[in-house]
């Protein structure tokens, strides 16, 4: 395994980097950003500035993507997929037909991601969610207006009173509760899951926008064993392999499924181990073996680790050259222009206990803000 290169593809492609290197691989890596320790880890890369809203587009990505096989110092083992694919399996399909997928194809993404779909499997099962619906309900108060196949929280709106009719965006009723999420570890011969608390970064229009999450988080014994036992019949009914996971809340005890997201996601940097092992369980799981073997054995994730988003609140800048602490990760290249709101870099903290870690990493969100701004 040790020196195998693989390909990576992601909006933003630094952690499954980085946990690949850790594991022993050459990544070749396609991202929308290009940051200073992506273009470190990665034996070679291509940056493909994408708008999150849209997603990739195939022409540019395939040829990305074929221009480092043709570079390559050995055949990749295949394509591993991150974050900005959900909303588009038909590229999923056109990129399965040039490389070898490692993780769940374009079938399997649309029927995790499509309301539809989802919400069906998880009536079938008596999984509980939130109301769902294709159609604007007739009274918008009470009620989410989201987009299919959206990530980061960005797209998640209050639902306006003549919301426009758009075969793109979903409705939901608003539930209560804390936002407990599930990395999963899942194919056919057997699973395993860590949990995480998650929190927002809201911003006056966009009421749900990714914060950050620390693990592991302490829960109670019976919540646990009810959110694995439904996230392992949702990962059977769907056919998951990977790393999945499933973003619930929790409301006085009570679970209720959101979504899950059918690809390594943010607890990947709150989880992971110093030798790489959940990214190799990954290509384990997707090769059809038995990662809960192999984690039970190999993986040592820490007490508690945070991470957290740092966005540019305070205004569009032009990313000065500073010494990063090095706590930070997802660093821009000096010079790089940072729109308003925008993803930043990324925070981390570890320690002992999963409240103060989560307030460190909180702390050096300002400072790390501080330190950017008033270069």
């Amino acid at each position: 395994m040790t020196g195998e290169t693989v390909l990576i593809a992601a909006f933003s492609a630094r952690a499954l980097a980085a946990s690949a290197r850790r594991a022993g691989y050459r990544p070749l890596v396609v991202d929308c950003f290009g940051d200073l320790d992506t273009a470190a880890l990665a034996e070679a890369s291509r940056c493909l500035p994408a708008r999150v809203q849209v997603g990739f587009t195939a022409r540019p990505l395939i040829a990305a993507l074929e221009s480092l096989v043709a570079e390559a110092p050995s055949p990749p083992i295949g394509l591993v997929l991150g974050g900005g694919f959900e909303c588009n399996p038909r590229l999923v399909a056109k990129l399965a037909e040039r490389f070898t997928l490692i993780g769940n194809d374009a079938e399997t993404i649309w029927r995790a991601k499509h309301p539809q779909q989802f919400f069906q499997v998880l009536d079938d099962l008596g999984v509980p969610h939130p109301e769902t619906r294709l159609d604007a309900p007739d009274v918008s108060d009470g009620w989410l207006m989201k987009r299919i196949g959206g990530s980061g929280g960005l797209h998640i709106h209050a639902c306006p009173a003549q919301p426009r009719p758009d075969k793109r965006r979903y409705y939901q009723r608003i539930a209560g509760g804390h936002a407990v999420s599930l990395l999963g570890l899942v194919s056919d011969k057997s699973a395993a899951f860590a949990g995480s608390r998650q929190w927002t970064n809201p911003l006056p229009r966009r009421p749900y926008r990714y914060g950050g999450a620390v693990g592991s988080w302490p829960l109670d014994e019976d919540l646990e064993a009810r959110l694995i036992e439904m996230s392992l019949a949702v990962s059977e009914a769907l056919s998951l392999k990977g790393i999945v996971s499933f973003d619930y809340l929790v409301d006085d005890g009570e679970p209720s499924l959101l979504e899950v997201n059918p690809r390594p996601g943010a607890t990947l940097d709150v989880f992971d181990d110093a030798a790489g092992t959940l990214f190799k369980a990954h290509i384990e799981a997707a090769r059809g073996g038995d990662p809960a073997a192999l984690l039970s054995t190999d993986w040592h994730p820490p007490i508690a680790r945070a991470a957290a988003f740092l966005y540019a609140d305070r205004g569009a800048f032009t990313v000065p050259a500073i010494d990063w602490p090095d706590w930070t990760a997802d660093r821009p290249r000096p010079g790089s222009a940072i729109a308003a709101r925008q993803p930043l870099a990324t925070v981390l903290a570890e320690g002992d206990d999963a409240n103060a870690v989560a307030a460190t990493c909180v702390q050096r969100l300002g400072a790390l803000e501080d330190l950017l701004y008033d270069h």
